[in-house]
């Protein structure tokens, strides 16, 4: 298995530059190259967990703490599945839809630049190279944004960039305080010289600033401004990965392994997490309920679902910190990891949708669409399936992961009844975001046709097929929380975050179980 691990990299690197090398000549040769690398990624995130279990892969042979080292383990491996699952299918929906912009050469090559960041950060055991991988994620995603050139979209992406610099280099600066404590940038050696060493003031600023600078690339309440422009102006495809995967690699991922596994969590943290998560959740579906922008509607649903991830990793965080019931914080972790898989899943076949709406009707505004249910059967279906799994409704996947992360509150409050108030919000931003996309539905595809969309027609078959591929893991995603399935992606993941500082000794040992 660890013949795999660089791979992640290296097609992504060499697809981008061979895509602006070569097709710039040979122009449909990049949609090509852009389909055999991520169904290429994607095949070999699959044969991870077929292969077997955890590794560690030490570029160029340097032993660890001289050379780079790449760490693959349960969280790793879901997270490297959910990217490229992403990636492939935001891909095939690229090539009938990016044929309305110029250059779409440099689009895929700057789109295998944002996998291959998103695909290194998750993979990184070294804290510098996690910034490097979070900055050329960012830059891709910064430029992409502002692919098509417009006021709208150069404003958006300008405000993105400021915004994720300013997070950026709130990370840069807890990294070098990092270095100069533990005197070296792996993160394994870190958590073990940070171990030795009683919280003060400074670790405390160091978390303090990975908070605010990862809650900034999450886009978690209150860091969240750049989002509602950026993700809306970019072209679907891009959407469905800002939402779908960008900000939980850059932003969750990130952020829950540096305090799980390198600094170590405390009941403080876990609070923190639970406060932001809440914050998000509530604020992002109210703010979303009163839009008529399409995408900015599922913009805003980002944050709040967002908020659902944060709130059951931050209930598992307190819970292991305070010692509480191992049942507890593992339902909690489950939840919150189930969600994350669950929402890159239905975000992006959202965005797709959007985009599919937008390339047939020439608008995002709600109120000026209606009556296409017939005209767009295969949207239809995608954008039905896609909204009921964000609302929770069984047997989509979204039921289960957010019926993973109330009943982890509701056992929380056997513990201290206080966290029945998670309980609550969980329940009511979940009926709201139920009568959100019951609008969407309504307003796109219910009601009497306009005169001007009576010549429209569905969307070309590759944007169909995409659309149809992302539906099929909304409808049967809940079957990973059967036993014999939940043992090889979900458990894996939980057990690497409920590991915590053992990160450091699996390391050195070179065996993640």
């Amino acid at each position: 298995m660890k013949e795999l691990i660089p791979l992640f990299v290296i097609i992504p690197l060499g697809g981008a530059f061979l895509t602006i090398l070569v097709s710039w000549k040979f122009k449909r040769l990049s949609d090509i190259f852009g389909i055999f690398a991520t169904g290429g990624l994607l095949v070999c995130a699959i044969m991870l967990p077929v292969t077997g279990t955890g590794g560690t892969y030490n570029v160029g042979g340097w032993p660890l703490g001289i050379g780079i080292n790449f760490v693959i383990d349960g969280f790793s491996t879901l997270m490297l599945i959910i990217i490229n699952l992403v990636s492939f299918a935001a891909t095939i929906f690229s090539i009938s839809y990016m044929t309305q912009y110029s250059a779409k050469y440099k689009y895929y090559s700057l789109f295998l630049l944002m996998v291959a960041g998103m695909n290194g950060v998750v993979l990184t055991g070294d804290m510098f190279n996690l910034f490097v991988f979070l900055e050329i994620a960012s830059i891709a995603s910064y430029a992409l944004v502002a692919f098509g050139c417009e006021q709208e979209e150069l404003e958006a992406s300008f405000k993105y960039l400021v915004l994720g610099s300013i997070g950026s280099t709130l990370i840069l600066l807890a990294v070098a305080f990092l270095y100069g404590i533990a005197g070296s940038l792996n993160m394994a050696a870190i958590s073990t010289a940070l171990s030795g060493i009683p919280g003060n003031l400074l670790t405390m600023f160091i978390a303090a600033l990975f908070i605010v600078g990862f809650g900034i690339k999450a886009a978690l309440v209150p860091f969240h401004p750049w989002l509602p422009d950026a993700h809306p102006s970019a072209p679907a495809p891009i959407s469905a990965m800002l939402s779908g995967v960008l900000i939980k690699a850059l932003g969750i991922y990130a952020l829950t392994r540096v305090f799980f596994n390198v600094i170590g969590v405390s009941p403080f943290f876990g609070i923190v997490l639970m406060i932001l998560g809440v914050l998000s959740m509530t604020i992002g579906v109210f703010l979303a309920v009163g839009q008529w922008d399409f995408k900015r509607l599922l913009a805003y649903h980002s944050i709040s679902q967002m908020g659902y991830v944060v709130l059951g990793i931050g209930l598992g965080a307190y819970m292991i910190a305070e010692g509480g019931p191992v049942l507890v914080s593992g339902f909690a972790l489950l939840g919150g990891i189930f969600h994350l898989a669950n929402h890159a899943v239905f975000k992006s076949l959202l965005f797709l949708c959007s985009g599919s709406v937008q390339y047939a009707t020439g608008t995002r505004q709600l109120k000026e669409m209606g009556g296409l249910k017939e005209k767009m059967p295969v949207t239809r279906f995608a954008t039905t399936v896609a909204s009921l799994s964000i609302a929770g409704v069984p047997p989509f996947n979204g039921f289960f992961s957010k019926l993973v992360i109330v009943i982890a509150t509701i056992m929380a409050a056997l513990y201290n009844p206080v966290f029945l108030v998670l309980t609550f919000f969980a329940l009511l931003v979940s009926f709201v975001t139920l009568v959100s996309f019951l609008k969407v539905l309504r307003y796109t595809f219910l009601g009497m046709l306009k005169d001007t969309f009576r010549q429209i027609k569905e969307s070309p078959a590759a944007m169909g097929i995409a659309m149809v591929f992302l539906a099929v893991f909304c409808i049967g995603m809940g079957i990973l929380l059967v036993p014999q399935l939940r043992e090889v992606l979900l458990d894996p993941a939980v057990d690497a975050l409920a590991g915590g500082l053992k990160y450091a000794e699996n390391v050195v040992a070179g065996y993640i179980p």
